[in-house]
């Protein structure tokens, strides 16, 4: 992809980000900002892209300026499209299990460095960390998430957690009843058992409340980008959301430890 003139390769900005700096698209590459943790991300993401997991984006280095340069995923963002199914809830489980699954066992060649903003309480897994619908593009069957920046260690719930208030979406003013047959979904698609469903409300909370009072600490202190996410009004989703969460949490961990229903769309 060049310019009109066929002089340098030109340089689409693409937009919805909210952390990183400058992202533009060369052809079929992405190139961001090459930041401290982005050795131990491009290594994170050769070993998936090794095991064949489907989902993440292809790792290609470091450009002349310095960038990092990642393959380019064609698509539709999921937060511009319909909610999805509890069919589909199921579906997304099950990757973020193979993720999960895959990242256990992940051994860097060196000592890593990772950028997490709202630290898990254990290391069991490399999370993702932001599993969100403003981070999965979606071409038909082909699901792929992006944004890995944050990625590091952390555990299992709090990245389900993390995904399940985006995707069920756990957002106040929701309601409980059906949210929790949708949570109930993901679960199941991630295949908890009794002891990691009984974790997963607190889990949520924590992700949830933990990135409101991130967004309140950026506004006293004006760490970046947090304070100007503040600035734009983050706050007042996160907020009322963990208490949207923090509310209901019988009645998800009802859902999750029950008998359940029939699959359903």
């Amino acid at each position: 992809m060049t310019d009109p003139a066929g002089r340098e390769p030109y340089e689409e900005v693409l937009e919805g980000g909210n952390v990183a700096d400058r992202v533009v698209r060369v052809g079929r590459t992405v190139r961001k900002p090459w930041t401290r943790s982005s050795r131990s991300v491009m290594l994170l993401l050769e070993h998936l892209r090794r095991s064949s997991f489907e989902a993440s984006v292809v790792p290609l280095g470091m450009d002349s300026r310095g960038r990092q340069v990642l393959g380019y995923r064609p698509g539709e963002m999921a937060d511009s499209l319909p909610l999805p199914t509890r069919a589909e809830l199921r579906r997304l489980g099950g990757i973020i299990r193979r993720l999960h699954d895959l990242t256990a066992g992940f051994r860097p060649p060196e000592e890593p460095e990772w950028e997490v903003a709202i630290p898990d309480p254990r290391e069991e897994v490399v999370c993702h960390y932001d599993l969100a619908p403003w981070n999965l593009v979606r071409d038909g069957e082909d699901w792929t998430f992006i944004d890995w920046d944050g990625a590091g260690p952390g555990t299992r719930m709090g990245d389900l957690g993390y995904a399940a208030h985006g995707f069920v979406p756990l957002h106040a003013g929701g309601d409980p009843g059906a949210d929790a047959l949708r949570l109930r979904a993901l679960a199941d698609g991630y295949g908890c058992d009794d002891a990691l469903r009984r974790e997963l409300p607190d889990a949520i909370l924590h992700r949830v409340r933990g990135m409101y009072d991130l967004l309140e600490e950026g506004a006293r202190t004006g760490v970046q980008p947090w304070a100007r996410l503040h600035a734009e009004g983050h706050a007042d989703h996160w907020g009322p959301a963990a208490d949207y969460v923090e509310r209901h949490r019988a009645v998800w961990l009802a859902a999750l430890t029950g008998p359940g229903e029939p699959a359903a769309p």
